[in-house]
């Protein structure tokens, strides 16, 4: 018998550089890193451009995250932590940003990253995060109007998704995919802890139920958890998702048509998941001109 050691609830890392930029002929070099429950992410915006970015696992130490981070973003391009001019710390762990001048939320971060990764029309941003859910309303230069948290111990998250994965055996960037592999749509699964979701889930699976409609019928579970919070705090056009479970359409697809309303499609340039970090790196390029400004 094969036994499956594989770890199907790890997200790939992800390096990028901006080939068309240089840092040294800029002016301003700057930084967002936003230190999630689950991954660290780094953006660096070379005069107000994003230059590259880096998502990580983060580790059991959030400092040493936050530095990994910023050296994965940073690797290969010459240049170095302590060349940035401002860096911003955001997301759980933001405060254990050891190089950060600044600290922000992620609700402001995630608001204005979203503005400029999909523009000024963006009115409504799902952060769909590894251990909440946050459903902001902003305006059209990416300023928090008003906003929502889901319960900390509710399914809808990333780190449920994790668990989950594993308990099924599928890599996690495939189990959205897999959830359409069905006859039709199962009910979603009733509870809204982690915990005794994954029970249900098991039970389920010891009864005979196709793992398929298993999976369909947790992430089912999670898109109406989303809707819920989307519906207090309104969704108005036009709608955007960030975070991890951005990346997941077994939930993206479910919640569309809950909702009625289609998210703008992420630009494939940008990751999902750094959003939150452009937004500290954006937020850090305009604290910089402001402070040269009043020289």
């Amino acid at each position: 018998m094969v036994i499956d050691t594989r770890e199907h609830w790890r997200w790939p890392e992800v390096h990028w550089v901006n080939k068309e930029l240089d840092w040294r002929a800029g002016g301003a070099i700057t930084a967002g890193v936003d230190v999630g429950s689950i991954s660290s992410k780094t953006a660096v915006m070379v005069d107000g451009k994003l230059y590259a970015y880096a998502i990580l696992r983060t580790g059991a130490s959030s400092p040493d995250s936050a530095v990994r981070a910023t050296k994965k973003a940073l690797e290969g391009t010459g240049l170095e932590i302590e060349k940035i001019h401002l860096t911003i710390g955001t997301g759980y762990g933001r405060i254990n940003v050891p190089f950060a001048q600044k600290t922000l939320t992620e609700i402001a971060c995630h608001a204005r990253g979203a503005n400029f990764v999909w523009g000024p029309t963006v009115r409504t941003v799902l952060d769909m995060g590894g251990q909440d859910c946050k459903a902001i309303q902003c305006d059209e230069r990416g300023k928090v109007t008003s906003f929502l948290m889901n319960d900390k111990c509710a399914a809808g998250t990333g780190r449920g998704v994790e668990a989950f994965a594993d308990l099924v055996k599928v890599p996690i960037e495939k189990i959205g995919e897999e959830s359409f592999s069905i006859k039709e749509e199962p009910k979603p699964i009733s509870n809204t802890c982690v915990i005794f979701a994954k029970s249900e889930a098991l039970g389920l699976l010891r009864k005979g139920w196709d793992r398929n409609v298993v999976i369909a019928s947790y992430l089912s579970a999670m898109a109406h958890r989303v809707y819920t919070l989307l519906e207090r705090v309104g969704i108005a056009k036009d709608f955007v998702i960030s975070g991890g479970i951005a990346k997941n359409p077994g939930v993206v697809r479910r919640l569309t048509t809950l909702t009625g309303i289609e998210p703008l499609a992420p630009n494939p340039q940008y990751d999902p998941q750094i959003v939150g970090a452009i937004g500290g790196a954006l937020f850090a390029h305009a604290m910089l001109q402001k402070q040269k400004g009043a020289k």
